[in-house]
């Protein structure tokens, strides 16, 4: 890795005359760009853990380039995978004529989901899973959304404070933070009621009632929620919390959908987040990691929901899209979940998330600016305190701060007051150590 002082100032670069051309032909509301360059980065290439910028300073990624880059960037299977299907079927016809690759994942989703009993000691006779093929992940939730609807014949759904679930209009309804959501009310439906997320074991209790009350005023078909909230701070709820909404979404006969878009493939230590509870919920909706880098999502459920939900086609499908189940996609995905199989990556996530959990705690007790450390597997938020609030909160000049060190972060919380540490799961505990002083050294230097 470059030298820190490197990343510290560019005044004329390659990058400065991409920022310039995207400030004119690009919207100005998609990337922030600072006046003296400093911000963003220009990524050009990357490779494992590392990321080369336009003007070639290298950097650490602990960001998995938004938990996508999990079995590491351009992945030698995954990658290799993808050309070779590109040489071969560059695109299919999604809802009519279909490819073996989609045939293949559909069915090493449902194993990974419903239909492996002895995947973290789940329960068996879960039967298998049935797959509608996405492209981002908030199209995912929307398939989900829909299953409920067509399957219960109820609209409404419950969702969590602090939950983000994408930001397509049927998605948006049930993402909670008012920032994405202010300018679009007159245009949202508004079928979401939604509940504390409980960190507790008190929490919980209050929110299990709440559930259990909305569903007796308002025609609730699904509860959605993600096993850990990433954008809300890096948020986890109890694992009794969840046998219990798993107990109580049975008993009300409403479907149970988990967000796994961040959580899925191997980031909290288990191929899926909610299987640490042991529970198995209606739905899961599955994107980023899915593919390593190819714009891929899935909605899995359970099949004898999916068959009571979904009609049979009648050769004009009531949910598709022209890349639906693209073939690269589907190629990229199967290499990428052999991958994190056979490189034990859950297993490594496991160990490392606990090396750094103690190395950050370490970190807590010796800086006064960190309040708490939390997570599971190598999904960890650093929260911080933020004694006197100013124009630029301190997650996103830690984010700087780091960035000058060459450590790609990103803040999250409702304040940016938590920094997120979702490195790919190759990472060595080295590397760790290097990301823990850099960090150690950004918060010094905070006044």
């Amino acid at each position: 890795m470059s030298k820190p002082e490197s990343h510290k100032h560019r005044t004329t670069s390659v990058s400065s005359a991409i920022l310039a051309e995207l400030q004119l032909y690009e919207s100005r509301n998609i990337v922030q760009i600072a006046a003296d360059s400093s911000w963003p980065i220009v990524w050009d290439r990357a490779q494992g853990m590392k990321v080369w910028d336009a003007d070639e300073l290298e950097y650490m990624d602990a960001t998995s380039a938004f938990g996508v880059a999990a079995a590491g960037h351009a992945n030698k299977r995954v990658v290799r995978a993808g050309r070779k299907q590109m040489g071969r079927l560059l695109h299919a016809m999604g809802d009519v004529h279909p490819h073996p690759g989609k045939a293949l994942l559909a069915r090493r989703l449902s194993e990974l989901t419903f239909g492996d009993p002895g995947l973290n000691g789940l329960p068996t006779g879960l039967g298998k899973g049935k797959t509608i093929f996405c492209n981002s992940g908030f199209e995912a939730v929307e398939a989900a959304l829909k299953t409920a609807c067509l399957a219960t014949g109820k609209s409404d759904v419950i969702a969590f404070e602090g939950a983000y679930h994408g930001l397509g209009y049927g998605s948006l309804n049930t993402t909670h933070r008012n920032h994405f959501k202010a300018p679009f009310l007159s245009q949202l439906k508004g079928f979401a009621h939604f509940v504390p997320f409980p960190e507790t074991e008190s929490q919980a209790i209050g929110s299990l009632k709440q559930i259990l009350h909305l569903s007796q005023k308002h025609p609730i078909g699904a509860v959605l929620f993600e096993p850990i909230q990433a954008r809300a701070g890096i948020r986890l709820p109890t694992d009794t919390f969840l046998v219990g909404l798993r107990k109580l979404t049975s008993e009300l006969a409403i479907l149970l959908v988990a967000d796994e878009i961040y959580t899925g493939f191997g980031r909290t230590g288990d191929w899926f987040a909610c299987h640490r509870a042991g529970i198995v919920p209606d739905v899961y909706c599955l994107g980023k990691a899915l593919t390593g880098g190819f714009p891929m999502s899935a909605c899995v459920g359970r099949a004898e929901l999916m068959d009571r939900a979904w009609p049979h086609s009648s050769g004009e499908a009531i949910h598709t899209s022209t890349f639906l189940g693209h073939p690269v996609g589907c190629a990229m995905a199967l290499a990428q979940i052999d991958e994190i199989a056979k490189r034990k990556l859950l297993h490594r996530a496991q160990c490392n998330g606990r090396f750094a959990i103690s190395e950050f705690q370490k970190l807590a007790k010796a800086s006064r600016w960190v309040r708490d450390v939390r997570g599971r597997g190598l999904m960890i938020g650093i929260e911080l305190h933020e004694p006197i609030p100013g124009p630029i909160p301190i997650g996103v000049r830690v984010m700087k701060g780091l960035l000058a060190e060459g450590w790609i972060v990103l803040p999250e919380g409702e304040g940016s007051e938590v920094i997120a540490f979702t490195p790919p799961l190759i990472i060595s505990k080295p590397e760790i150590k290097a990301f823990s002083s850099s960090l150690a050294r950004v918060l010094h230097s905070i006044q």
